[in-house]
């Protein structure tokens, strides 16, 4: 039986002077490709289902044997099934807590990993897949766009990893100290660049950075969630928190703070494998035009994005929407121009979206502490005031799960401002303010990032 093949999702675009990319591609080449030639974004063929008894089957299990049995469904014919359980032994070595915060409502700690980040559980998998099936006569060049969490998660996933180098831009001014410390000091085949502008900025680069057939001979791709293979294993823990909490058959209502909707994606290929959940809330800070598309059926793309202090989802026009567009019938490209609008009724029955203002963010982080003894971060805090207006509009739920997406450490200042300590660092973050380094500063200027990419790759 052959494998799961990937379609561009800008393959349906009919415009002038754009030539769509119709074809099909494996696993392994729209892993290395990062994204489509037409700009568009890798979308499997067809999303693997789980029967309820295959679902029942995996109870009890632990986190990296949950990992091999939701990632075989897509790679089955791309990696051997104990080289893929050897691998996700490998990369989930840590710990992932489920912290009660009242009844049954939880928080799914995706802070524990080596940057103390959710970016760790995509990251990690992604690095090795990439190992495994990589060219070993070429180099890779992945270029990365990050607005916190992800360039660390990357760049500590690939460190040292033979044949890859990473390039890492972030905004320079919309990172938290501890984040620009974490990205500035990782070393070796990593390096990171301050870009002077937004994430969107960042992003905006890189994806121009794809398209430059002056930079074929670099052999670039991309470790952003652009790339399928960071969304593959985000649909992990959502199996892994129901399993761990719920009773046979029942729903699940799950809370995702939502940037670029990465993660919120794997819980959409989650639901669509089988997994009983009653809604996807996807809660944004106050950049706010998802939720307004939703409300008003209209989409406008958000430019300049807002600076929130939940940083990392400060965007303008997640990439990651184009998936969501596709998945339920409709398209928009890179640029956020709606080609064809999706069928919007289906959904909001399984998608519920609400902005949270910094405000708000605050008010959360303080009444959860006050309240429940939990300390949330602004991005968890973000998820969770999005469950709680949830319940104001349609009622309470029996089983709820909001996600925690970053150490609350990484934010010293906010927290301590608002509770009056700064948190514990985590193991895993105990040596990042003695580390030594300094990021290379570029303005928000393609030719700029292009000769430097250049002058860099080819002189390695």
């Amino acid at each position: 039986m052959g494998g799961i093949s990937y379609y561009s999702t800008n393959r349906n675009i009919n415009e002038a002077g754009f030539t769509p990319f119709k074809g099909l591609v494996s696993f392994k080449d729209a892993l290395m490709m990062g994204q489509a030639p037409d700009a568009g974004l890798f979308m499997p063929e067809r999303i693997p289902n789980f029967s309820r008894g295959e679902i029942e089957d995996l109870r009890g299990k632990r986190y990296f044997e949950i990992a091999h049995t939701v990632l075989e469904k897509f790679l089955y014919a791309d990696i051997d099934s104990d080289y893929l359980l050897s691998i996700c032994k490998e990369a989930y070595n840590f710990k992932v807590p489920i912290e009660k915060v009242h009844d049954r409502k939880y928080l799914l700690r995706l802070d524990q990993g080596p940057t103390a980040s959710f970016k760790d559980f995509a990251a990690r998998m992604m690095a090795r897949l990439m190992g495994a099936l990589k060219d070993e006569n070429k180099q890779l060049n992945i270029l990365v766009a990050t607005s916190g969490d992800t360039g660390s998660a990357v760049g500590e996933a690939f460190k040292g990893v033979n044949g890859i180098n990473v390039f890492i831009l972030y905004p320079e001014g919309e990172v938290s100290g501890r984040q620009k410390k974490q990205l500035d000091t990782i070393g070796g085949n990593i390096t990171t660049l301050a870009v002077n502008g937004k994430f969107d900025d960042c992003q905006d680069l890189v994806k121009i950075a794809f398209q430059d057939k002056d930079l074929e001979c670099l052999n670039l791709t991309s470790a952003n969630s652009i790339n399928i293979g960071r969304i593959l294993p985000q649909i992990i823990y959502y199996f892994y928190a129901y399993l761990e909490k719920s009773e046979e058959g029942e729903k699940i209502l799950i809370s995702v703070p939502a940037g670029n909707f990465g993660n919120s994606l794997g819980c959409e290929f989650g639901r669509r494998m089988g997994l009983p959940i009653h809604k996807l809330i996807m809660a944004v800070n106050e950049n706010d035009e998802f939720p307004k598309y939703l409300d008003q059926g209209v989409y406008q793309k958000l430019s300049p994005s807002k600076a929130c202090i939940s940083s990392a989802m400060n965007v303008g026009h997640p990439s990651n929407l184009a998936r969501f567009f596709d998945l339920y019938g409709g398209t928009i490209d890179k640029s956020g121009k709606v080609l064809k609008y999706p069928d919007i009724k289906k959904m909001k029955t399984n998608i519920f979206s609400v902005s949270i203002s910094n405000q708000k963010t605050r008010e959360t982080i303080k009444n959860v502490y006050d309240k429940y003894g939990v300390i949330l971060e602004p991005h968890g805090a973000v998820g969770w005031a999005g469950l709680e207006a949830y319940y104001h509009d349609n009622g309470d739920f029996p089983l709820c799960v909001s996600l925690e997406t970053a150490h609350p450490a990484k934010f010293p200042e906010e927290i301590n401002s608002l509770l009056g300590f700064e948190p514990e660092l985590p193991a895993s973050m105990k040596d990042v303010d003695r580390r030594q380094g300094c990021p290379i500063k570029i303005e928000n200027d393609y030719i700029q990032l292009k000769k430097f990419l250049k002058s860099t790759i080819e002189n390695k």
